[in-house]
């Protein structure tokens, strides 16, 4: 299962549920779907650093957020409150124990450049 990020005009989400609910009918795990309604507020949420960290933490494994810390500590000092917005977006999930895991093979953002402006 991937995530797609995307930027999505207003009321697009009825058709990716609907696409989402026909991919689950069919047996298929529907890709987790997460849209903005523009791309400075896509990139004000996913920063290069929260996207370091996913590509960090999905390469680690599953893991504390001390560890990942440590793991990244030169490059964002402002760990927990990047995973708590991960976490709040759904990119990140944490399981009973406590570790952070990344549940994506993969991360596609789409950035149609008509709406870039």
């Amino acid at each position: 299962m991937k995530a797609i990020i995307e930027v999505a005009p207003p009321g697009s989400i009825f058709r990716t549920a609907q696409q989402q609910f026909a991919e689950s009918r069919s047996g298929k795990t529907p890709d987790f779907r997460l849209s903005f309604a523009s791309a400075k507020i896509l990139f004000a949420n996913l920063t290069p650093a929260r996207l370091e960290l996913l590509d960090t933490l999905r390469r680690i494994g599953p893991c504390t957020l001390a560890t990942l810390a440590r793991v990244v500590a030169s490059t964002d000092p402002d760990v927990q409150t990047d995973i708590a917005s991960l976490e709040f977006l759904g990119l990140v999930e944490r399981d009973d124990a406590g570790d952070l895991t990344v549940p994506y093979e993969s991360v596609e953002i789409i950035l149609p450049l008509a709406q870039v402006a």
